[in-house]
């Protein structure tokens, strides 16, 4: 067994709290640059450039990306060889939110009550999703999200009869009627099975995947493939100006579900596709 203290997770999180809402992953910057040098609309096009400007200009002045500093979304994967000394692990993350958000001076969004709307004033709780692996190492993974992207989220149960055009039809309606909403140019998660939450897990988890990567079942693959030339056509373009570069990636994400069900979930993010994450 291995012992972490939780304050090592706190000062952990703390700092990916700062560093993802500053930093840009390199891929979803390499993706942008991309999507600048295809772009076909001379306002999108513009528009590319102040999105690239902007994340330029926080990195060098460590400023965050957006206003919307997003709700702490967390991945963790325990080790069943960890054992936490101190705070349980819960609480550790929450006071690396409650110090990351303090002294990053960024926005603080969260409610307390969804009806009495009163800010908790220090970003927390987080959201947080837990995995038990085995090992004796300890990863958390933020990502920070968004309302404006968040609110374009969906689920919807479909039949088995529905298939994968079914599956094709919901995503691109979704994203179509999002138009400007969530800030595009987006990244488009997609979950398909399992349950009615699991399957709203895996469009949110599909996000975190690496920009240019592909499943590894050839045929999802191809899905997202095609599901990516489907967006880009919809004509939406950088902030809804209309152009060819609406979506950056679209990643699926599958789980075995009831011989009764086919739930399908879509969630996007805004081009500002933060996630960070470390090991201990």
């Amino acid at each position: 067994m291995r012992e972490i203290s939780s304050k090592d997770i706190t000062k952990a999180v703390k700092d990916l709290c700062v560093d993802a809402n500053y930093n840009l992953g390199e891929d979803v910057q390499d993706a942008l640059r991309k999507a600048y040098e295809k772009e076909e609309s001379p306002v999108s096009k513009a528009t590319l450039k102040q999105i690239i400007d902007n994340f330029e200009i926080a990195k060098q002045g460590e400023f965050p990306i957006c206003q919307d500093t997003g709700f702490g979304v967390f991945f963790v994967e325990m080790g069943d060889q960890v054992i936490i000394k101190g705070n349980n692990l819960f609480d550790a993350i929450n006071e690396g939110v409650r110090q990351g958000y303090t002294d990053g001076y960024l926005r603080k969004s969260i409610l307390a009550d969804p009806i009495e709307r009163k800010n908790t004033g220090d970003n927390t709780p987080a959201v947080i999703h837990l995995d038990v692996v085995k090992g004796d190492k300890l990863k958390i993974i933020i990502a920070p999200k968004g309302g404006g992207s968040e609110n374009m989220s969906e689920v919807k149960m479909m039949k088995p009869a529905d298939g994968v055009e079914g599956v094709k039809e919901f995503v691109i309606d979704k994203v179509k009627r999002s138009g400007s909403n969530p800030c595009p140019p987006i990244v488009v998660g997609v979950g398909i099975g399992g349950t009615f939450e699991k399957c709203a897990e895996m469009a949110k988890r599909a996000l975190l995947r690496t920009i240019g990567s592909k499943h590894s079942n050839p045929f999802y693959a191809k899905l997202e493939e095609e599901l990516l030339e489907k967006v880009n056509k919809l004509g939406i373009g950088a902030q809804g100006f209309g152009g060819t570069q609406t979506a950056l990636a679209v990643f699926v994400e599958t789980y075995p579900c009831h011989i009764a069900s086919f739930p399908a979930a879509v969630n996007i993010n805004c081009h500002a596709a933060r996630h960070k994450e470390v090991i201990l």
